[in-house]
């Protein structure tokens, strides 16, 4: 599943691709990919033609497109020019609905030219009334989901409980460390809660501990906050050179928006590579089963602790 280096390349591509257009028309080929819509497919693409995006933004995995609010109705008569204008309405200026995306394991959002031929699992297509390129979410196995939020532009409502994330300008890591240190369970799983720490995933987890040589089922109430803040500054430290990269690619299911694979891949230390040297100490990494899923460590520079969670 992409994870926040990944999804923040998709963002960047987004305001590059959409931000500034207005929705014409919005297909739906799938009823799964905006089934989180629970108004229904009809609703969710009526919902859409004719607004603006104003902005592509991301928390943790989710990604949503900001519109600009709608206008208030005028009143019947227009102001005189030599009228004042009244003053705003209470609560703070209106704010725009949101697409919110959440890419699932082979979600695509691809910004394409509208004459280039369909992808196989093309789901939604949205085409612009400047008639360019299109936005297409392409995702194989329909794990991923589109919705419109109403009001949703600063912030939609159904992500408010996700924390911020560690490339945030809003996070605080002295926060994270106090937050971390009060837990009851292993660092991993505590990477993985995204109320406490948002956009990583099982890569960016192993990579993270083993760079800060912490072992994946530490329990938390026994770290330093000298450790939980080098873990945090070694999660900060991989995610923003596989950014760099464009993020990892182990198939062409993650793809930029312009169909391009992050080249992360070709760094990773130990996420993938059981059973190969560590090119720290030239230990045999290990992997081991966890969460239904796999953790990967070097037994050498990351000892398991006497006493695990």
């Amino acid at each position: 599943m992409p994870e926040l280096p990944e999804v923040e390349v998709v963002r960047r591509g987004l305001e590059r691709g959409v931000v500034g257009r207005t929705v014409a028309e919005v297909e739906v080929y799938h009823p799964r990919a905006v089934r989180r819509h629970l108004a229904g497919a009809d609703h969710f693409a009526a919902s859409l033609v004719g607004q603006t995006v104003a902005t592509a933004r991301r928390r943790g995995k989710y990604l949503w497109l900001g519109f600009t609010p709608s206008e208030p109705p005028r009143p019947p008569e227009a102001l005189k020019p030599s009228e004042p204008a009244e003053p705003s309405e209470p609560g703070g200026p209106a704010v725009g609905d949101a697409l919110l995306g959440h890419l699932g394991m082979s979600g695509q959002l691809l910004v394409v030219p509208a004459d280039s031929p369909d992808q196989v699992h093309l789901r939604v297509r949205f085409r612009f009334t400047d008639e360019g390129r299109e936005l297409r979410f392409v995702d194989q196995r329909t794990f991923g989901g589109l919705a419109v939020v109403s009001g949703g532009a600063e912030l939609p409502a159904p992500i408010a409980h996700i924390a911020p994330d560690p490339l945030s300008v809003d996070f605080d890591p002295e926060r994270f460390a106090d937050a971390l240190r009060r837990r009851r369970t292993g660092l991993k799983r505590a990477l993985l809660d995204q109320t406490l720490i948002s956009g990583v995933g099982n890569i960016y987890a192993d990579e993270g501990l083993w760079a800060a040589r912490l072992h994946y089922a530490r329990p938390t109430e026994t770290v330093t906050r000298a450790e939980a803040l080098r873990l945090l500054d070694a999660v900060r430290t991989v995610m923003t050179a596989a950014l760099a990269a464009g993020g990892t690619s182990f198939d062409r299911l993650y793809v930029s928006t312009e169909g391009v694979s992050g080249l992360f891949e070709r760094s990773l230390e130990v996420y993938g590579r059981g059973g190969q040297a560590c090119s720290r100490c030239a230990s045999t990494i290990r992997r081991d089963a966890f969460m239904n899923r796999s953790s990967f460590s070097c037994p050498a520079c990351q000892p398991r602790p006497r006493r695990v969670r």
